[in-house]
């Protein structure tokens, strides 16, 4: 829908902005055999990588698709296991969907510009230098192109040599940033076509569809913050014998020392049942004890 269209949008936009900044802050090729090509490959790569598992991990499909599969009531509701696997495939493509917008902007900008690639090849450049010895070596041929992205190192009578290569190394980077992109919008335009094709709904169906889900999911989750805020307030003016928000409290409970040690500290998710949990502490506890104690009217001196 729009809403997808526009945050991927966004996120590329912060991914260009970011490469820029990232390039302009940290980049400076070593410009030394060997280390041209980790360190140029390093810029390219881990960023990407990096974004790619931050993709996923903040889309919350992600986490609907792998939280509570281990719980032997999830094998009770899957009678149709062929579905499921479809359904699952069908998920995780659109979840790599969405991860890869940010990764593949940070790798087509980074080509386009082409600093990390000159970095990267220069020294596996197979040129001849103008009015260079004839006679070098492939390990001394080697070490001159490792130098070519700092202009600073070359001598001045390879200066035209070393222009050439920077020109040639950011004409295969460009090349290559523009063909990832074509090949992008390709792909996600041609999986957009089998989509509508396969689907079983008409075109405005679909729409009535997306728009249903996208309002249910709101709705949920306004009544799953009131329910559990309601839920929780009966906890809380148990333990302190009245609801946050109230006027006119007339006494209020004073807890005990045990009482404040059972719901404080560290505690996981608890099972009561086969049906029903307790999510904390104070629920647990409220659970299980009585209601009595101590109380203290707030229109008594203490």
């Amino acid at each position: 829908g729009k809403e997808v269209i526009i945050a991927n949008a966004i996120i590329a936009i912060l991914t260009i902005g970011g490469q820029q900044l990232f390039s302009f802050f940290t980049f400076s090729c070593p410009c030394h055999v060997g280390q041209n090509l980790i360190y140029g490959l390093a810029f390219l790569g881990v960023p990407a990588l990096i974004l790619l598992v931050v993709g996923y991990a903040l889309n919350n499909q992600t986490w609907r698709l792998v939280t509570g599969k281990r719980s032997p009531l999830q094998k009770e509701t899957t009678p149709n296991r062929l579905l499921h696997c479809k359904l699952i495939c069908f998920v995780l493509c659109s979840i790599t969907g969405r991860a890869l917008v940010a990764p593949i902007t940070w790798l087509a900008v980074t080509l386009i510009n082409g600093s990390y690639y000159v970095c990267a090849m220069s020294e596996y450049v197979s040129v001849h230098y103008y009015g260079a010895d004839p006679n070098v070596t492939a390990s001394e041929r080697r070490r001159i192109l490792a130098a070519f992205p700092c202009s600073q190192l070359v001598p001045p009578e390879l200066t035209r040599a070393r222009d050439e290569v920077i020109l040639l190394l950011r004409y295969q980077s460009q090349v290559a940033g523009w063909l990832l992109i074509a090949v992008v919008v390709i792909t996600v335009f041609l999986s957009y076509c089998l989509a509508s094709c396969f689907s079983p709904l008409s075109f405005l169906h679909f729409r009535y569809w997306s728009s249903y889900v996208h309002n249910e999911q709101e709705l949920f989750d306004e009544a799953t913050d009131q329910h559990s805020r309601l839920y929780a307030m009966q906890h809380v003016r148990k333990f302190f014998g009245f609801v946050p928000g109230s006027e006119n409290v007339k006494e209020i409970r004073i807890p005990s020392l045990r009482e404040w040690q059972a719901i404080s500290g560290l505690a996981f998710l608890k099972q009561v049942d086969e049906e029903h949990y307790d999510y904390s502490l104070l629920h647990d506890w409220a659970l299980k004890e009585s209601v009595n104690g101590k109380f203290l009217k707030t229109d008594e001196d203490p």
